[in-house]
This record gives structure tokens, sequence and C-alpha cells, in this order.
């Protein structure tokens, strides 16, 4: 019997069609709706890498300065043109926080 279960970066990885390493900061996050979120920060990149599997796992590239609140649109929250929720949102900047030191001049 073989106890080695699959790295975290390679189940992320075949869950979301990204390519994730053990290099890469990872980050993962279920909402209320069942969908799932992907966060990759590889080390060097001035980006992270996002994936949302409402939005079919496509891919958005997200740093520092990403989310976006409209106070136009009720406090609609957005990353690129993607939309999130408060929770969502949170997550995301507790990984962009995280990850901060892998990105260049962000020590």
């Amino acid at each position: 019997m073989n106890d080695t279960r699959p790295a975290i970066e390679t189940l992320l990885a075949d869950l979301c069609g990204g390519a994730i390493t053990g290099k890469d900061y990872v980050g993962y996050f279920l909402n209320e709706h069942g969908e799932e979120l992907v966060f990759a920060q590889r080390r060097g990149e001035k980006t992270a890498r996002l994936w949302h599997s409402d939005a079919d796992w496509q891919l958005f590239r997200v740093g520092d300065h990403s989310i976006r609140v409209d106070g136009m649109m009720d406090g609609m929250i957005t990353v690129d043109d993607l939309i999130i929720n408060r929770a969502e949102a949170t997550w995301l900047s507790s990984c962009l926080t995280a990850s901060r030191y892998l990105r260049p001049g962000r020590a």
C-alpha cells in the first residue's frame, strides 16, 4: 500500500487546468455556492494567477491593486472582468498579501 498523497499543487492544477508547481504559493477557496477559486503566485512574476470555477476556469492575472470596489454599482467588487463577492475578495486579498514577498520589488 502506498500512502504517498499527491501534492496540493498537483491537485489544484488538475482542478483548474493551470500550470501550478511546488514553486508556487497556492491558495484554494470554496464559496457558499460551491464555486471554487484557485490562486497561484510564482516567485519573480509581477502578477499572480487566479482561476474561478464560475468563470469556466478562465485565467485572470491579479496583483496588489487588482481588487476594485465600484461604489456606483452598490459596492460591486471586481478583479479584471470577474465579479467576486466580499468573502472571495477577502480571501484573494489575503493570498496577495501572503505571497507579496515573491513578486519583484515587493519584499
